[in-house]
Parts: C-alpha cells; structure tokens; sequence
C-alpha cells in the first residue's frame, strides 16, 4: 500500500491551514513556499480540498485559505478519500480481472475478502481521527493514539 503524493501533500497543505492563525488565512504562494511545493500544484490541491468543503477561500489582496468547518469536525478518512479515494472500492475487482472480462475469482474470492478487512480497518481508525488530531506536533498528537486505545479501536 502507497500514500500518493496528493494525499500527503493535499493532507500537509489541510494541516498547515488548520494551523494557521491568521484570521486571513494563507495564500498559494505562502503554502507553496512553506511546503516547497510549486504554486500550480498548491492551486490543483486547495481547489478540490475547496470543492470537497474542507477550506473556504478569501478574495483580495491579503485574501487567502481558510477551514471551512472547525478542524474536531473534518475527518482525515474524508479527507483522505477525497484526495485519491480508497484503498479498496467495489470496482477494485473489474479493473483488475487479467484478460478476462471477469476476474476469475468473482464469485468466491478470499484475496477480495483481505481487501475489504483492510479498508474496513483503515476506515474505522481514519474515521477517529480529525484535523485537530493533526494541527499539533508530532509530539502532541500522540494524544490520538491514547483515545483510540481507550476507544478500543484496535
């Protein structure tokens, strides 16, 4: 399993907006110098996480991104999701079937039951897991793995 470049770049972009404090927020060219990233792909990943809901945009000349909700109400499975979908989807098995026009195991398949285990596990610890888990260093967001242990999540 791979995290795509969207997804750690559109994600870092969320948290460095989520940490911002300026009521303005910040502009492509702040997040694009902050994250070394080119202002053309800043613009690409701020545009769906705006579509999406997650960031609202200021105009003007000191305008900028914003979080569109408070950072405890956007979820990172979300998140995650909308920057390069799941790891696994009920068209997983037609998009990779070999030559065939129907995967040869389409009807009892125990690779595809791994497959959904594993979406099902990543989908329950994501889902616990908010911006504001995020916006913290790394040293103070071991307070996520704290609550997710007394969640029972594992």
């Amino acid at each position: 399993m791979k995290i795509t470049a969207q997804e750690e770049y559109g994600l870092r972009i969320l948290i460095r907006i989520g940490s911002c404090m300026d009521k303005d927020g910040m502009s492509i060219p702040q997040l694009s110098e902050a994250e070394g990233l080119t202002s053309h792909y800043v613009a690409k990943l701020t545009r769906i996480l705006r579509m999406e809901g997650f960031i609202n945009s200021t105009p003007g000349n000191k305008g900028g991104y914003v979080l569109a909700m408070d950072a405890e109400k956007i979820s990172i499975n979300k998140v995650l999701k909308t920057l390069g979908g799941s790891l696994f989807d009920k068209e997983f098995c037609g998009s990779h079937s070999g030559t065939f026009n129907l995967c040869t195991h389409s009807v009892d398949c125990s690779s595809r039951s791994l497959w959904q285990m594993i979406q099902f596990i990543i989908d329950h610890f994501l889902d616990k897991v908010t911006l504001d888990d995020l916006v913290n260093s790394e040293k103070g967001s071991t307070k996520i793995f704290d609550r997710l242990l007394a969640d029972k999540v594992w």
